[in-house]
């Protein structure tokens, strides 16, 4: 069992992709819920980067002690200061949760993007 997995991704790749999350989160200690929820997050950012980001990205995930980070990358053209810490989207919106979501469910939580790419990383803890 690998303490990390790196992998490219398009759109093609996204039921993949959560299925090698699962399994990874799995194997490093998290479960039902905590699993589930992990799962998610990353899905709402990886779902992101191919709809926001160019359409493909990177996903870093790396267990270190009782910590999982995941780092989503793209290369897209940024994400707008007004939309990084945006509220919770009313109950009808048909769009703008991914973000909100990953945030709720994470440990911590940080954006970093410029107009060649974004970088979203955030942690959860691992029995």
């Amino acid at each position: 069992m690998s303490d990390t997995l790196v992998r490219d991704f398009a759109l093609a790749d996204l039921a993949a992709v959560r299925s090698e999350v699962e399994r990874f989160g799995a194997d490093h200690g998290l479960a039902d819920r905590e699993l589930y929820r992990f799962v998610v997050a990353v899905n709402e950012l990886t779902t992101n980067a191919v709809r926001h980001g160019g359409g493909a990205g990177r996903l870093e995930l790396h267990r270190t002690g009782t910590v999982l980070r995941c780092q989503v990358l793209d290369q897209g053209p940024g994400i707008p200061m007004d939309r990084r810490d945006a509220a919770r989207p009313a109950p009808r919106a048909v769009s703008g949760r991914g973000l909100w979501l990953a945030r709720q469910i994470a440990a911590s939580f940080d954006i970093d993007s410029h107009a060649s790419g974004t970088s979203v990383t955030l942690t959860t803890s691992v029995a």
